[in-house]
């Protein structure tokens, strides 16, 4: 992205994160995962969040839904939001990859390459203050380390993704507390320190003085549209509520 995103405003960076979605639904960079999937799990959730949610990839719920942690991950998901006053309309969910590995295999790490552009695309559109990785694969790929979660979990950082600074909080993905008492219980607890880390605001931001002003761009002509017509997959998917 050449241009620096932070000039835009909210309404032209919504634009321009329809256009990358436009574009991931066409992609083919993953032969196999192109060839089987049924949809592009792009992500869902508010254009504008504060706060955004990175997990592994899509399940087989998602795949047919086209919206990420649908299943039972994502209830868990809902309630633990819920329980700091959240809802899933207020972040932006998103996955290392957009389409599902058949059988629900791990991701390739070929596939995590392919897909990491469009992941750093949506951070720099959405301008997040806080990601929170669930579980190994987004931890892993975000930090660009291999350590685990186990030692990570609860722990927040300063990072720079592309071309956007974060403040980056692991924890635990929530399919692997379901069925672990314990696990349920620090991720609970990992959770609700959310609220503490998203009241710091963004970290300060990586200084683009060598970036050019964007040249003015011609005035929109104003578009008639039908109620509701903007509406549907993109509106589940943006956040256009």
């Amino acid at each position: 992205m050449s241009l620096d995103v932070r000039r835009r405003s909210a309404s032209e960076r919504r634009e321009a994160l329809k256009e990358v979605l436009a574009e991931a639904r066409a992609c083919t960079r993953c032969a196999e995962l192109a060839a089987t999937r049924k949809t592009v799990v792009f992500g869902a959730g508010n254009a504008d969040a504060e706060l955004m949610f990175v997990g592994e990839a899509p399940g087989a719920s998602e795949d047919e839904q086209g919206l990420p942690f649908v299943g039972r991950a994502g209830g868990l998901l809902n309630t633990l939001l819920a329980e700091i006053g959240l809802e899933r309309s207020q972040v932006f969910i998103a996955n290392t990859l957009m389409c599902r590995p058949p059988g629900n295999r791990d991701p390739q790490p070929i596939e995590i390459d392919n897909c990491h552009e469009y992941l750093l695309r949506k951070v720099e559109l959405i301008q997040p203050a806080v990601i929170c990785t669930l579980g190994n694969f987004s931890t892993k790929l975000l930090r660009g380390d291999p350590t685990g979660i186990t030692r990570l979990h609860g722990s927040p950082e300063v990072l720079v993704l592309g071309a956007r600074a974060v403040r980056l909080y692991p924890i635990y993905h929530p399919a692997a507390a379901l069925y672990t008492p314990r696990m349920l219980e620090t991720l609970r607890e990992d959770f609700h320190r959310l609220p503490e880390l998203l009241a710091l605001g963004a970290p300060e931001q990586p200084s683009f003085a060598e970036v050019p002003e964007p040249a003015p761009e011609p005035a929109a002509q104003p578009q008639a549209h039908a109620a509701g017509g903007e509406r549907g997959l993109e509106a589940g998917q943006l956040g256009l509520f």
